[in-house]
Protein backbone atom coordinates (compact mmCIF):
# COMPACT_ATOMS: atom_id res chain seq x y z
CA UNK A 1 0.00 0.00 0.00
CA UNK A 2 1.17 3.52 -0.85
CA UNK A 3 1.70 6.23 0.87
CA UNK A 4 1.02 9.71 0.75
CA UNK A 5 3.33 11.87 2.29
CA UNK A 6 3.24 15.66 1.83
CA UNK A 7 5.33 15.54 -1.37
CA UNK A 8 2.89 13.55 -3.33
CA UNK A 9 -0.21 15.41 -2.05
CA UNK A 10 1.75 18.70 -3.42
CA UNK A 11 2.65 17.24 -6.45
CA UNK A 12 -1.58 16.13 -6.93
CA UNK A 13 -2.66 19.62 -5.85
CA UNK A 14 -0.22 21.14 -8.71
CA UNK A 15 -1.70 19.01 -10.97
CA UNK A 16 -5.55 19.89 -10.06
CA UNK A 17 -3.91 23.15 -10.03
CA UNK A 18 -2.33 22.86 -13.19
CA UNK A 19 -5.64 21.50 -15.05
CA UNK A 20 -8.03 24.21 -13.74
CA UNK A 21 -5.96 27.28 -14.40
CA UNK A 22 -5.52 25.63 -18.17
CA UNK A 23 -9.03 25.34 -18.27
CA UNK A 24 -9.54 29.57 -17.47
CA UNK A 25 -6.62 30.06 -19.75
CA UNK A 26 -8.83 28.59 -22.47
CA UNK A 27 -11.14 31.32 -21.78
CA UNK A 28 -8.61 33.87 -22.13
CA UNK A 29 -8.55 34.61 -18.36
CA UNK A 30 -4.92 36.37 -18.07
CA UNK A 31 -4.46 36.11 -14.35
CA UNK A 32 -4.71 32.23 -14.71
CA UNK A 33 -1.76 32.26 -17.04
CA UNK A 34 0.37 34.36 -14.99
CA UNK A 35 -0.44 31.45 -12.79
CA UNK A 36 -0.39 28.75 -15.17
CA UNK A 37 3.36 30.30 -16.24
CA UNK A 38 4.49 30.40 -12.43
CA UNK A 39 3.38 26.85 -12.02
CA UNK A 40 4.47 25.51 -15.20
CA UNK A 41 7.63 27.47 -16.59
CA UNK A 42 10.05 25.72 -14.20
CA UNK A 43 9.00 22.23 -15.60
CA UNK A 44 8.87 23.13 -18.97
CA UNK A 45 12.45 24.88 -19.11
CA UNK A 46 13.85 21.70 -17.60
CA UNK A 47 12.91 19.43 -19.50
CA UNK A 48 13.50 21.44 -22.69
CA UNK A 49 17.05 21.78 -21.65
CA UNK A 50 17.49 18.15 -20.90
CA UNK A 51 16.66 18.09 -24.79
CA UNK A 52 18.31 21.26 -26.52
CA UNK A 53 21.05 21.60 -23.96
CA UNK A 54 21.66 24.96 -24.84
CA UNK A 55 20.85 27.54 -22.03
CA UNK A 56 20.01 30.45 -24.69
CA UNK A 57 18.09 28.09 -26.90
CA UNK A 58 16.41 26.61 -24.21
CA UNK A 59 15.47 29.71 -22.72
CA UNK A 60 13.91 30.44 -26.46
CA UNK A 61 12.03 27.11 -26.81
CA UNK A 62 10.83 27.69 -23.61
CA UNK A 63 9.32 30.92 -24.31
CA UNK A 64 7.83 29.65 -27.73
CA UNK A 65 6.19 26.68 -25.68
CA UNK A 66 4.39 28.72 -23.49
CA UNK A 67 3.10 31.20 -25.73
CA UNK A 68 2.19 28.02 -27.75
CA UNK A 69 0.49 27.49 -24.25
CA UNK A 70 -1.76 30.51 -24.21
CA UNK A 71 -2.79 30.31 -27.63
CA UNK A 72 -3.90 26.74 -28.20
CA UNK A 73 -5.20 26.34 -24.58
CA UNK A 74 -8.67 25.24 -25.79
CA UNK A 75 -7.32 22.06 -27.53
CA UNK A 76 -6.36 20.43 -23.57
CA UNK A 77 -8.46 17.36 -23.19
CA UNK A 78 -8.58 17.33 -19.39
CA UNK A 79 -10.41 13.31 -20.11
CA UNK A 80 -6.85 12.53 -22.06
CA UNK A 81 -4.48 13.42 -19.33
CA UNK A 82 -3.36 16.07 -16.90
CA UNK A 83 -2.63 19.78 -18.06
CA UNK A 84 0.93 19.31 -16.57
CA UNK A 85 1.73 16.19 -19.06
CA UNK A 86 0.07 17.85 -21.83
CA UNK A 87 2.13 20.94 -21.27
CA UNK A 88 5.18 18.54 -21.20
CA UNK A 89 4.40 17.39 -24.41
CA UNK A 90 4.20 20.41 -26.21
CA UNK A 91 7.56 21.30 -24.53
CA UNK A 92 9.15 17.76 -25.71
CA UNK A 93 7.86 17.95 -29.32
CA UNK A 94 9.20 21.71 -29.43
CA UNK A 95 12.49 20.93 -28.44
CA UNK A 96 12.98 18.01 -30.47
CA UNK A 97 12.04 19.89 -33.57
CA UNK A 98 14.44 22.54 -32.73
CA UNK A 99 17.24 20.16 -32.23
CA UNK A 100 16.02 18.54 -35.38
CA UNK A 101 16.23 21.97 -37.08
CA UNK A 102 19.59 22.90 -35.64
CA UNK A 103 20.82 19.52 -36.69
CA UNK A 104 19.78 19.98 -40.46
CA UNK A 105 20.72 23.44 -40.53
CA UNK A 106 24.50 22.13 -39.78
CA UNK A 107 24.34 19.35 -42.18
CA UNK A 108 22.96 22.28 -44.89
CA UNK A 109 26.14 24.25 -43.74
CA UNK A 110 28.34 21.52 -44.36
CA UNK A 111 26.92 20.61 -47.76
CA UNK A 112 27.59 24.27 -48.62
CA UNK A 113 30.97 23.88 -47.45
CA UNK A 114 32.08 20.92 -49.26
CA UNK A 115 30.11 22.86 -52.40
CA UNK A 116 32.35 25.90 -52.05
CA UNK A 117 35.58 24.28 -51.85
CA UNK A 118 34.52 22.30 -54.88
CA UNK A 119 36.14 24.61 -58.20
CA UNK A 120 32.42 26.23 -59.55
CA UNK A 121 33.65 25.19 -63.00
CA UNK A 122 36.29 23.37 -64.91
CA UNK A 123 39.43 26.03 -65.81
CA UNK A 124 40.52 24.49 -68.15
CA UNK A 125 36.83 24.30 -70.43
CA UNK A 126 36.64 28.30 -69.58
CA UNK A 127 39.67 28.83 -70.85
CA UNK A 128 39.22 26.81 -74.15
CA UNK A 129 35.88 27.80 -74.79
CA UNK A 130 36.54 31.75 -74.26
CA UNK A 131 39.64 30.93 -76.74
CA UNK A 132 36.99 29.85 -79.27
CA UNK A 133 34.93 32.79 -78.57
CA UNK A 134 37.82 34.98 -78.75
CA UNK A 135 39.13 33.60 -81.83
CA UNK A 136 35.42 33.88 -83.55
CA UNK A 137 35.28 37.34 -82.77
CA UNK A 138 38.30 38.00 -84.66
CA UNK A 139 37.33 36.19 -87.90
CA UNK A 140 33.92 37.92 -87.59
CA UNK A 141 35.84 41.45 -86.93
CA UNK A 142 38.34 40.19 -90.51
CA UNK A 143 35.17 40.31 -92.14
CA UNK A 144 33.94 43.83 -91.92
CA UNK A 145 35.57 46.50 -93.73
CA UNK A 146 38.58 48.44 -92.77
CA UNK A 147 36.42 51.18 -91.91
CA UNK A 148 33.74 49.36 -90.00
CA UNK A 149 36.22 47.52 -88.29
CA UNK A 150 37.94 51.23 -87.44
CA UNK A 151 34.93 52.55 -85.91
CA UNK A 152 33.98 49.25 -83.68
CA UNK A 153 37.24 48.52 -82.63
CA UNK A 154 37.42 52.02 -81.42
CA UNK A 155 34.10 51.96 -79.89
CA UNK A 156 33.81 48.88 -78.24
CA UNK A 157 37.46 47.80 -77.27
CA UNK A 158 38.81 51.33 -76.84
CA UNK A 159 36.37 52.27 -74.85
CA UNK A 160 35.64 55.81 -77.26
CA UNK A 161 32.11 57.37 -77.26
CA UNK A 162 30.83 57.94 -81.20
CA UNK A 163 31.68 61.62 -80.70
CA UNK A 164 35.18 60.92 -79.99
CA UNK A 165 35.66 58.09 -82.36
CA UNK A 166 34.56 61.04 -85.00
CA UNK A 167 37.08 63.12 -83.78
CA UNK A 168 39.77 60.25 -83.67
CA UNK A 169 39.42 59.76 -87.19
CA UNK A 170 38.42 63.12 -88.40
CA UNK A 171 35.20 61.79 -89.68
CA UNK A 172 31.25 63.00 -89.35
CA UNK A 173 29.56 62.02 -86.41
CA UNK A 174 26.65 60.34 -89.05
CA UNK A 175 29.36 58.85 -91.21
CA UNK A 176 31.04 56.90 -87.97
CA UNK A 177 27.47 56.15 -86.73
CA UNK A 178 26.40 54.77 -90.17
CA UNK A 179 29.96 52.57 -90.15
CA UNK A 180 29.12 51.21 -86.43
CA UNK A 181 25.29 50.03 -87.22
CA UNK A 182 26.54 48.37 -90.44
CA UNK A 183 29.44 46.68 -88.84
CA UNK A 184 27.25 46.11 -85.65
CA UNK A 185 24.82 44.39 -88.34
CA UNK A 186 27.35 42.26 -89.83
CA UNK A 187 29.20 41.30 -86.90
CA UNK A 188 25.83 40.04 -85.41
CA UNK A 189 24.73 37.99 -88.57
CA UNK A 190 28.39 36.24 -88.45
CA UNK A 191 28.49 35.74 -84.69
CA UNK A 192 24.62 34.44 -84.91
CA UNK A 193 26.32 31.13 -86.91
CA UNK A 194 28.62 30.58 -83.63
CA UNK A 195 25.57 29.86 -81.56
Amino acid sequence: MRQDGPTAAAERGRRVEADELLLLVAGGDQKAFEELYGLVSGPVYGLVRRVVRDPAQSEEVTQEVLLELWRSAARFDPARGSALSWVLTLAHRRAVDRVRSARAAGEREQREALRAASPAFDHVTEEVEAGLEREWVRRCLNRLTALQRQSVTLAYYDGYTYREVAERLSLPLGTVKTRMRDGLTRLRECLGGAA
